[in-house]
């Protein structure tokens, strides 16, 4: 199989069929230099993650999660098929064309919002094929090759995410969050509906200037900080 290219300071290592995102964790915790990409890339998913070394504290540094979404939209918003709708659900779920396809998931060193982490990983999960041919069986869930995207190669598409979310993480440290607060909000899955978030309840109805969720409930409104998406390491 032909290995991925990755822009420089970006190095690729192949999980070899086990889990990347466990992998990053594990190579992130030995004190692996930041910008390493670890990638499984079988028949029906495309599994990767990449570790970051951040310099700014994790309630800064968790916008790395819509960061790689944003990455990724762009991403396959260049190589595939420009009527294919690729959306962004908060907690780091994707969508194309509405059908649930994806999702992307964050692990750090310290889940303390106030401590800069020595590491944080961002794993990404996308189905390239449907698990049944009958699609009507799980009419919320669909896969990349369900939806016209049949000549976008796996290795194309992984190669893009990263130099996407390259481009996305540099205008972030030049300008801070407001260019990925706009992109964001303009690809959002879900605004104005109800939904389960951290055990809370509520009509999404926006993000603040940190990307945190805004939900409208029966008592008011919750903000809800992206670290409340950490998952404990693989």
């Amino acid at each position: 199989m032909t290995q991925p290219s990755f822009p420089p300071l970006f190095s690729g290592l192949d999980a070899g069929g086990a889990d990347p995102f466990a992998l990053a964790c594990a190579q992130a915790q030995g004190v692996c230099d930041a910008g390493l990409v670890t990638y499984d890339l079988a028949h029906d998913r495309l599994r990767a993650a990449i570790v970051f070394a951040p310099e700014v504290n994790l309630r800064d540094a968790a916008c790395m999660l819509p960061l790689c979404g944003a990455g990724f939209q762009n991403a396959l918003g260049a190589i595939g098929p420009p009527e294919v709708a690729v959306h962004l659900g908060w907690g780091g779920e994707i969508y194309l064309n509405g059908g649930h396809c994806g999702d992307l998931k964050i692990a750090a060193s310290d889940p303390d919002p106030d401590t800069v982490p020595a590491w944080l990983v961002v794993g990404l999960s996308l189905e390239l094929w449907p698990p049944s041919q009958d699609t009507g069986l799980t009419p919320d869930a669909t896969a990349l090759y369900a939806e016209g995207c049949g000549e976008v190669d796996p290795i194309i598409l992984l190669e893009a995410w990263v130099r996407h979310t390259l481009v996305e993480i540099n205008a972030w440290a030049d300008d801070g969050p407001a260019r990925l607060h706009r992109n964001w909000l303009g690809v959002a899955h879900g605004r104005d509906t109800e939904m389960t978030i951290a055990g809370h309840r509520g009509t999404f109805i926006g993000i603040d200037e940190n990307l945190g969720l805004l939900l409208k409930t029966g008592d008011g409104s919750r903000l809800i900080p992206l670290t409340a998406l950490l998952t404990e390491p693989a």
